[in-house]
């Protein structure tokens, strides 16, 4: 796994080693360790802590710390000083629910490989035109599903 060979990710490699990232919301940093660990023990160790609670950069401060086979992601960053305090906290990847310039930007400049959310064409485009190429289609099942993948596959295939 790329992710033992090297401290540096990429968006890919977050890919390639997790098809699958648990989405973790967690409001008491005293699970956090517990959680990370059973998630490793049972082979998951790509690990998103949502930034949608107070304790969510002690969370994950404490999972980078205390499991180090555990590789721990920021998700919903909505802001520059998100990335920021995700990275300053240890996560080793961030995930956004959508893409602005300001959040692509500032996990570019600190090295922190982003998975922008994009629903629309203009989003995937402006991406794109930002160097970005891996995506999460977000909120997937609200934005089209199957089929708008489908009908996004010509333009952007």
């Amino acid at each position: 796994m790329a992710v033992m060979e090297e401290t540096r990710l990429t968006a890919l490699e977050v890919m390639r080693d997790a098809p699958v990232i648990p989405v973790i919301v967690l409001h008491d940093v005293a699970h956090a360790v517990p959680l990370a660990r059973a998630l490793v023990a049972g082979g998951i160790r790509m690990l998103e802590v949502t930034l949608r609670t107070p304790q969510a950069l002690q969370c994950i401060e404490a999972i980078a710390r205390e499991v180090p086979d555990a590789v721990v992601g920021a998700g919903t960053i909505r802001s520059a000083a998100d990335a920021q305090a995700s990275a300053l906290a240890g996560a080793r990847f961030g995930v956004s629910p959508g893409y602005t310039r300001s959040v692509g930007k500032a996990c570019h400049d600190i090295g922190l490989p982003l998975l922008p959310g994009v629903a629309t064409g203009s989003e995937i485009m402006t991406a794109q035109e930002d160097g970005y190429t891996q995506l999460k289609f977000f909120p997937a099942m609200q934005a089209g599903g199957l089929p708008m993948l489908k009908a996004w596959q010509g333009p952007f295939g």
